[in-house]
């Protein structure tokens, strides 16, 4: 079944959201990069801020169950899962189309704690904070509560880093600079988690 217009509007908005930032974007470009009219696109959306919702619920969606397929994919260990997410990141900072974050893009841009682009980036980062908990507890490590929070910011930490330092020219520092050096932070925590 071909994607409804409302589909492809939100696909190539979240696209184009990426590529250029939410306040950088014209509702022109993303009606261009999707060949659909302005009066579809109000059909649909009355708003660019409701476009911006849309694109970004969306991402979450596909983000979430990327990382959960390919963590699932792999070894069944609930360790080995945990570190799997660094090589899902690390493969995604190596996507030709990497404009890092979205949601951490979206909060930066959107300063009202409020606002609804906010809340979405919020709910994101919390679904993925949850998922890491879910691993951590069954892999019956030690506090995995604070395990799953020190291991999240390991996970932020790099994929800021690859979008900031590892996509400058000439810097000698690759993308997958930050999700192995996170692999290796999140390797101690846990055996630490586990000698507790």
């Amino acid at each position: 079944m071909p994607p409804s217009r409302r589909e492809e509007l939100v696909e190539s908005a979240m696209k184009v959201f990426s590529r250029n930032g939410f306040h950088n974007t014209g509702l022109d470009l993303i009606l261009k990069d999707s060949g659909i009219s302005r009066m579809t696109l109000y059909n649909h959306f009355k708003s660019k801020d409701e476009l911006i919702v849309a694109a970004l619920r969306r991402r979450d969606e596909l983000f979430r169950n990327g990382l959960m397929k390919f963590v699932e994919a792999g070894d069944r260990d609930p360790v080995s899962q945990i570190l799997s997410i660094f090589d899902c990141l690390d493969s995604w900072f190596n996507e030709t189309d990497f404009h890092g974050c979205m949601f951490i893009n979206a909060s930066a841009e959107f300063c009202d704690t409020d606002s609804p682009p906010r809340r979405v980036a919020a709910e994101h980062k919390l679904e993925i904070l949850r998922y890491v908990n879910e691993l951590c507890q069954s892999a019956k490590l030690n506090d995995p509560d604070e395990l799953a929070e020190q291991i999240n910011l390991l996970i932020e930490g790099a994929i800021v880093i690859a979008h900031v330092v590892g996509r400058v020219n000439n810097n000698n520092y690759a993308p997958s600079d930050a999700a192995q050096r996170a692999k290796t932070m999140a390797t101690k925590l846990i055996e630490d988690s586990k000698q507790e």
